[in-house]
C-alpha cells in the first residue's frame, strides 16, 4: 500500500503448522508434501531445510469441542500427539486428557523444530504454570531449556469467582493468560533457571495491559523459581511431612472416579416415569441408527445427545433393549437424588469398577467416601453416601467404597491388608479392623488443621493420611459424621418454623394475570401461579420456598458446613429450582419438572439436612479442640 506495487513474499507457505513434522529431527526423514501447488511443496522443504532460531507465537487454547453434536472437534495430529505422549505424559503424574490442547501441541512442534540455540515466545493459557496436567510438560522445560521468563497476568475466571465476567483479562476472555520465553542453549550448564513475575488477579485489563507497555523485559523483577521434587513452580509445599503420610491409595485396593454419563439430561430424572420415557426415546433413536447403517457426523440424528464414546458404539453396532430394572436411584448432587438410567452403552463412563463397587445390577449395599479430585478448581471436600453417584457429585469426584464384589458378587474388603498392618503396627492394637480404618479416614480428611497444612498439595496429588494419636476418637467421629450422611434422609428434622400465606389472597393479589374474560368469581377458585424462589437469607436465617411459604430459624451454624463454594442448605436449593434444559428435545419433548409436584419433600429435606449440617459442624469444632 505504501509503495503502490505488489511485491511477493517468496517464503510464504500454504500448511497446517502441525502436518510440517518434515524438519522434525525425531522422524528421522523428510516427508512428502502436499501443498496447493509444487512451487509451494518447493518452499516448505526449502524452509524445512532452513534454521530457525526464534519462534513467536500465539497459538490457538481450545482443548476439544464441548459438545459432539458440534461436530467441530480438533484434528488429530498422530506424530505430534506421539511426540507428546513421550515426553509431557510420560513424565507426568496426571490424568493426561489436556495434554493434547492445542496450544500443549504448539508448543511440542516449535520445540522439537527449534534450532540448538534460540528462543521461544507464546502467549497462552496459563494451565502450564500451576496444572497438576502439565507437571510433565514443566519437567520437559526443565531438561531442555537453560532458561525461562514467565509473565502471569492472571485472571482465570473459573478459579477465581471474586473476578467474573471478562474486564481483568488482557485478552476479555475467561482463560487465564500467561508470557512465556524459552531460551535454548547448545551448552546447557546445570539447570533451568526459571524466573517469573505475576499481575494482581484483581487488575483490570487496563492496567495489565498499562503495566505490560511500561515494563520493558530487561526492568522487570523476576522472582527465581526452584522446582520441588514432582516438578511444581509456584505455590510450593515443601515446609510439610506430606511425603512421609501414609497414601491413601495403598490404604485402599480400588479407587476410581465416579459415573461420568456426558449425557447427564438423558439419564437422569426426579420422575421415574419421565426417566423411563427419556431412556425409551433415545434406545430407539440410536438403534434405528443402526440399522439405517449411517454412521457418519452428517448422517446422525441429533434430536438424542451424542458423544465420541456413544459414536464408537454405533460404529461397532452394539444394540440397546429398554430394562426397566435399570432405573435405579443415584446419589445426583449433595443430599440430592434422582433416578438413574444405568445402561453401559448410554453411559461413556459407567464401567466395570462401578460394578465392582455395587455388583452387578448396580443394587448392592456399599459405603463410599466421594472426594474431589486434586485437579479441581474447588477446595477439597468429601462426603460418604451408600448410593451410585455421579461424578460432579461433589466437584470432579473419585471414590473409595468400603467393600468390593467380585462376579459372583461375593463381598470383598476394600481396604488392604497392607493398609491394616501399618495401623495395627503404628498403635500396637490388634483390635483395630478394616472398618475403623475407614471411618478413621473418613474422620482425618474432614479435619480442618489437616486440610489447611495440606491444602496444596490435596489440590496436586490424592490424599495422604497421618497417625493421629486418638485413634479411637477419630474413628469414632468418622463413624458418627458417616451415619448423619448417608442416613440424611432419617434423621430427625430441625425444628424450622413453616409460614404459609393464604391461597386465596394471593389469588387475590395475581388477578390481573388472569384473562379479564373469566368471572371474577372463577378468579378466586382458580389455582394461582406462585413464583418458585428458593432463596436463603443467611444473616436472617431464613429460607423462601415460594411466594406462599418461607422457614424461619436456620441457625448460623448450618451455613457453615459447605462442601465445596456452597453449604449443604443451598446444594438442595439450587437443585431443585426450575431450569429450562439445555437440550433442545429435553426442553420440547420431557420438560416436566414442576417444583410444586416435590414442594412438601423439599421442606421436609431441608429441615433433615439442617439437623446434619449443625450435627457436622459440631463434630468438626471437637476436632478443632483436640490437639
Amino acid at each position: 500500500q505504501k509503495m503502490q506495487y505488489y511485491a511477493e513474499f517468496p517464503n510464504l507457505c500454504f500448511v497446517d503448522t502441525l502436518d510440517n513434522i518434515g524438519a522434525l529431527a525425531f522422524v528421522g526423514k523428510q516427508h512428502d508434501m502436499f501443498g496447493v501447488t509444487s512451487e509451494n511443496t518447493e518452499r516448505i522443504k526449502r524452509q524445512n531445510s532452513k534454521k530457525i532460531s526464534v519462534f513467536i507465537g500465539n497459538p490457538p487454547y481450545n482443548a476439544n469441542q464441548k459438545n459432539e453434536n458440534e461436530n467441530n472437534k480438533n484434528r488429530e495430529y498422530p506424530f505430534i500427539d506421539k511426540r507428546i505422549k513421550d515426553t509431557f505424559i510420560k513424565y507426568s503424574t496426571a490424568q493426561k486428557t489436556k495434554a493434547y490442547d492445542m496450544y500443549s501441541r504448539f508448543y511440542r512442534w516449535v520445540m522439537d523444530r527449534l534450532d540448538r540455540n534460540g528462543v521461544l515466545a507464546f502467549i497462552t493459557n496459563r494451565s502450564f504454570i500451576d496444572s497438576r496436567t502439565f507437571d510433565g510438560f514443566r519437567k520437559s522445560i526443565q531438561d531442555d531449556f537453560s532458561n525461562c521468563y514467565i509473565i502471569d497476568t492472571k485472571s482465570d475466571v473459573r478459579s477465581n469467582p471474586k473476578i467474573t465476567g471478562t474486564t481483568h483479562n488482557v485478552f476479555g476472555i475467561q482463560t487465564g493468560v500467561a508470557i512465556m520465553f524459552l531460551i535454548k542453549k547448545e551448552k546447557k550448564e546445570g539447570r533451568c533457571f526459571i524466573e517469573y513475575v505475576s499481575m494482581k488477579d484483581e487488575w483490570r485489563k487496563e492496567e495489565k495491559l498499562d503495566w505490560l507497555k511500561n515494563n520493558p523485559i530487561e526492568k522487570i523483577h523476576f522472582e527465581s523459581i526452584h522446582p520441588d521434587m514432582t516438578n511444581n513452580w509456584i505455590n510450593l509445599s515443601d515446609d510439610n511431612d506430606w511425603a512421609d503420610l501414609i497414601a491413601l491409595e495403598k490404604v485402599f485396593e480400588l479407587t476410581c472416579n465416579s459415573v461420568k454419563t456426558n449425557r447427564d439430561e438423558w439419564v437422569y430424572d426426579f420422575s421415574t416415569l419421565n426417566q423411563e420415557e427419556k431412556a425409551k426415546y433415545i434406545i430407539t433413536a440410536y438403534n434405528k441408527q443402526i440399522k439405517s447403517g449411517k454412521i457418519a457426523n452428517t448422517e446422525l440424528d441429533y434430536s438424542i445427545k451424542w458423544s465420541r464414546d456413544l459414536k464408537n458404539k454405533l460404529k461397532q453396532k452394539r444394540k440397546i433393549g429398554f430394562a426397566k430394572e435399570k432405573i435405579i436411584y443415584a446419589q445426583w448432587r449433595p443430599f440430592v437424588k434422582k433416578f438413574f438410567y444405568s445402561e453401559k452403552v448410554l453411559n461413556d463412563v459407567l464401567t466395570d469398577k462401578h460394578f465392582q463397587i455395587w455388583g452387578n445390577k448396580l443394587n448392592k449395599s456399599n459405603i463410599v467416601i466421594s472426594l474431589t479430585d486434586g485437579r479441581s478448581n474447588r477446595d477439597f471436600h468429601l462426603l460418604s453416601t451408600s448410593f451410585l453417584n455421579d461424578y460432579h457429585y461433589t466437584g470432579d469426584t473419585i471414590l473409595a467404597p468400603l467393600y468390593c464384589f467380585d462376579k459372583s458378587e461375593n463381598r470383598l474388603d476394600n481396604v488392604t491388608n497392607w493398609g491394616l498392618k501399618q495401623f495395627v503396627n503404628h498403635f500396637q492394637d490388634d483390635s483395630i479392623r478394616k472398618v475403623d480404618i475407614f471411618h478413621y479416614t473418613y474422620a482425618v480428611l474432614h479435619n480442618p488443621a489437616y486440610r489447611k497444612k495440606y491444602k496444596l498439595n490435596l489440590k496436586r496429588e490424592f490424599p495422604r493420611l497421618p497417625f493421629y494419636e486418638n485413634f479411637w476418637q477419630w474413628a469414632a467421629w468418622g463413624k458418627a459424621l458417616m451415619d448423619l450422611h448417608i442416613n440424611y434422609e432419617t434423621v430427625d428434622p430441625y425444628n424450622l418454623i413453616e409460614h404459609k400465606y393464604e391461597v386465596k389472597a394471593e389469588a387475590k393479589r395475581q388477578k390481573e394475570m388472569f384473562s379479564l374474560v373469566e368471572e371474577p368469581e372463577a378468579l378466586l377458585t382458580r389455582k394461582p401461579k406462585v413464583k418458585v424462589k428458593l432463596k436463603a437469607d443467611k444473616t436472617a436465617g431464613i429460607i423462601d420456598i415460594d411466594e406462599l411459604t418461607f422457614l424461619s430459624g436456620v441457625p448460623a451454624e448450618a451455613w457453615q458446613y459447605k462442601l465445596g463454594n456452597r453449604s449443604a442448605l443451598e446444594w438442595i436449593l439450587d437443585q431443585y429450582k426450575e431450569k429450562k434444559p439445555g437440550d433442545p428435545t429435553i426442553a420440547e419433548k420431557f420438560d416436566t419438572y414442576r417444583f410444586a409436584d416435590y414442594k412438601e419433600k423439599v421442606i421436609d429435606l431441608l429441615k433433615r439436612v439442617c439437623t446434619v449440617s449443625v450435627e457436622t459442624v459440631k463434630i468438626i469444632k471437637q476436632m478443632e479442640l483436640d490437639k
